[in-house]
């Protein structure tokens, strides 16, 4: 998309400052900000009011930020691009490689990030960097891990733990056969479906792409993922789990309908709050290991990008490195969600999530520490290399999700499946290519 001409973007900046919305002084600039509407609401209320005003007030600016739902965030992305105007920072839920053109490098930031607070996390440097311009398009300010949420009463009933992908098969089916309760893991074109497919592609030691960028979804590997999940879902699951939506996992777990999903701890806190007696019986894991290894993706990487449209970059780069030094305010107000990317920010974490006070569900006061180390076990699309607009495109058109559901409903074989998944990766990255 072409980029406005500088008087086009001097009429577009004329018209959101007069608009009704802005009561801001035309004497005080105006710091734009879109981010997603946070799965933890404590969170939003803590950047809101004590984050964002105050910063504002000290800096002399006015800092307007707008909540979207994740699901419209990238159409008002592109609304963004498309016109030259709107918001200066706009935070996504994960890489937005495809809108590199349109970002201003913030390598800068990063590296003065990690003078203050230590080396950015691998799956964070993987998700915004560039290794083709060596620069980062993004910046990566928090993210979350996504570990098994599952009912330990049941899967104690069953004599399972679930450890290994073959546990989860085998105690999934014994749950469902006694308890009439289904596994809860998504096939359809959702974030969840997405990250949590990958994770057990990644386990049995496929990928979508390698090290260097190349298509590489058609291997042994991702056949047996395929047809381990084919069998899950025969054995343990339900249709519905090819509509589903980001939060259809967590309302299942809640409300006691599934004996395992596989999501950021917004799920159990949820629970914890909205229904505390079955919260109890709730526990936290570590992905499930497969043959090759034992990961899981990212269920969120909250990147950042400055718009080149924008007339207040530096500005938004100084909110950008003062938002990544409140690391540690942020993690306790998303009530741990928000991990950092940079550890010097957050330097307590290990004691702040060792000692949590027992909640109204009487759960057990360590039951974050699966939190620690987290990152040790996560990464995100695109691994084992870089999260590139190919790769941004793969996710948002849910080709892996598209390639698990085809054989669990019967539609192709799991080597017919992976083929045409890798046919629609091979166009898509040769779009890209040029």
């Amino acid at each position: 998309m072409p980029h406005p001409s500088r008087r086009a973007l001097l009429r577009g900046l004329a018209a959101a400052t007069a608009a009704p919305v802005r009561r801001a002084s035309a004497s005080v600039p105006v710091l734009r900000i879109a981010q997603w509407a946070h799965y933890v609401p404590a969170y939003d209320e803590w950047f809101d009011r004590s984050f964002a005003r105050p910063w504002g007030e000290r800096n002399g600016v006015t800092v307007e930020v707008e909540h979207i739902s994740e699901v419209e965030l990238r159409q008002r992305a592109s609304t963004d691009v498309a016109s030259g105007q709107g918001h200066d920072l706009f935070g996504f839920i994960a890489p937005p490689a495809a809108y590199q053109a349109h970002a201003v490098p913030l390598t800068d930031v990063v590296t003065e990030c990690e003078r203050r607070f230590g080396k950015l996390l691998g799956l964070a440097h993987r998700g915004t960097y560039d290794p083709r311009t060596r620069q980062y398009f993004a910046l990566a300010a928090s993210w979350a891990a996504a570990p098994l949420h599952y009912r330990a009463d049941w899967w104690a009933a069953a004599g399972v733990r679930p450890d290994t992908w073959e546990l989860v098969r085998e105690g999934a089916r014994k749950i469902r056969e006694k308890q009439g309760v289904p596994a809860g893991f998504g096939l359809a074109p959702e974030p969840d479906s997405n990250m949590a497919l990958r994770g057990l592609l990644w386990s049995f030691g496929a990928a979508e792409q390698d090290e260097a960028g190349r298509v590489a979804i058609n291997s042994r590997a991702a056949v047996e993922a395929v047809k381990l999940m084919a069998t899950i879902y025969r054995e343990a699951m339900t249709p519905d789990v090819f509509m589903w939506d980001a939060s259809s996992n967590n309302r299942m777990f809640i409300w006691g309908r599934a004996s395992i999903i596989e999501n950021a701890i917004s799920a159990m806190r949820s629970m914890e709050k909205h229904n505390p007696e079955l919260a109890r019986y709730a526990a936290l894991a570590p992905p499930a290991a497969g043959p090759a290894a034992r990961l899981a993706g990212a269920h969120v990487l909250s990147c950042y990008v400055v718009w080149r449209s924008s007339d207040k970059i530096e500005l938004a780069k100084r909110f950008l490195l003062d938002l990544v030094a409140a690391g540690a305010d942020a993690f306790r107000a998303s009530e741990f969600y928000n991990l950092p990317t940079f550890p010097g920010a957050v330097p307590n974490l290990e004691r702040l999530v060792r000692e949590r006070p027992a909640g109204p569900d009487g759960g057990p006061t360590d039951r974050y520490a699966v939190l620690v180390g987290a990152d040790r076990w996560s990464s995100v699309a695109g691994h084992p290399g870089y999260a590139t607009a190919a790769i941004d495109d793969t996710v948002q058109r849910g080709v892996i999700p598209a390639m698990f559901a085809r054989v669990a409903r019967g539609e192709r074989s799991a080597e017919e499946s992976v083929r045409e998944a890798e046919a629609e990766m091979r166009r898509i990255f040769a779009r890209r290519a040029k």
